[in-house]
């Protein structure tokens, strides 16, 4: 008997310590009691990054502000608090000050409000915030965790988007130039600054800045006026993990993905460019290697 006592009870340790370790995303009792967050920042979209890069994997859990876990307005609350920068608490809220602005305008910082309620399609229930490229990160209802997720890849959340505020100062660059839902007006202009369609015009995707291309690769392997000369970060089973699309949008590179099956998989490749001239790609092969992916190579296209 004592044995079996021995046995079992470091088994119900760790099983009460695992419990402690996860956060009950639905608690049955709420603190509804708002913490106002310590200003420790000033508004910038340079420190808006640092906190997004820091609280990214957060739990999400109903009704918190932070400064450990979140729901999806309290983890936009949190951010902009940390910055001197008080708005409101609740999402709807939240979707009627700051400066009203279209989508084709948003810029790194802004917020973007969602209806994702069955019951109304214009009751504003969920909130994250614009990165560029069609990239935000929110807290998420799904994953139960601070994520990033794309409005040009997710069908979901591009439906649902209703509206969009700033509340950091303008700045001049503007990062989104097109609206994801306009799939034709998105696909000209992608590629004409990316890539040389194919004639017998293979099926195309687009994320953003990412083209996919579902086409053998004979077909694909076409000389580009733009430059046919790239930084391959790798192949993937599948489709690269959003996260290292994000870093490498965050970089400042232009990505391009190329689908095409092998052994019955769908195997893809990662490229960044094109450049014109090698020396080019040898110094963005440099930067890429320092901060994205340590054994990428200069591949040549034709």
């Amino acid at each position: 008997m004592k044995k079996l006592a021995y046995i079992l009870l470091p088994i119900l340790a760790l099983f009460l310590l695992t419990a402690c370790g996860k956060p009950d995303h639905h608690p049955r009792n709420p603190n509804y009691s708002i913490k106002k967050p310590k200003v420790v920042y000033t508004p910038s979209t340079k420190n808006l990054g640092k906190m997004v890069k820091k609280l990214n994997g957060s739990p999400y859990v109903w009704a918190e502000e932070g400064p450990y876990n979140f729901d999806c307005s309290g983890y936009t609350y949190y951010m902009y608090g940390s910055m001197g920068i008080n708005i409101p608490r609740v999402a709807r809220n939240q979707a009627k000050t700051g400066k009203r602005i279209d989508f084709k305008d948003l810029q790194y910082g802004d917020l973007i409000f969602f209806a994702t309620s069955k019951s109304s399609s214009k009751k504003i229930t969920h909130v994250g915030m614009y990165l560029g490229d069609g990239w935000f990160t929110h807290a998420s209802t799904k994953k139960h965790e601070v994520i990033y997720s794309n409005l040009f890849t997710s069908p979901y959340y591009k439906k649902r988007l209703r509206v969009c505020r700033r509340y950091l100062p303008t700045t001049k660059t503007k990062i989104a130039s097109t609206k994801p839902w306009k799939a034709k007006t998105i696909l000209s202009e992608s590629v004409q600054v990316q890539t040389t369609v194919p004639s017998q015009k293979p099926q195309i995707t687009t994320s953003g800045k990412a083209i996919v291309v579902k086409v053998p690769m004979k077909e694909i392997e076409q000389s580009s006026s733009k430059g046919n000369i790239y930084v391959q970060v790798g192949s993937f089973a599948g489709k690269p993990k959003s996260d290292l699309l994000y870093t490498i949008t965050r970089k400042g590179f232009r990505y391009k993905i190329i689908q095409f099956p092998k052994a019955g998989k769908s195997i893809s490749k990662l490229l960044i460019g094109p450049y014109v001239k090698r020396d080019e790609a040898v110094q963005a092969l440099s930067k890429v290697r320092a901060q994205i992916q340590k054994d990428a190579f200069i591949a040549e296209i034709r």
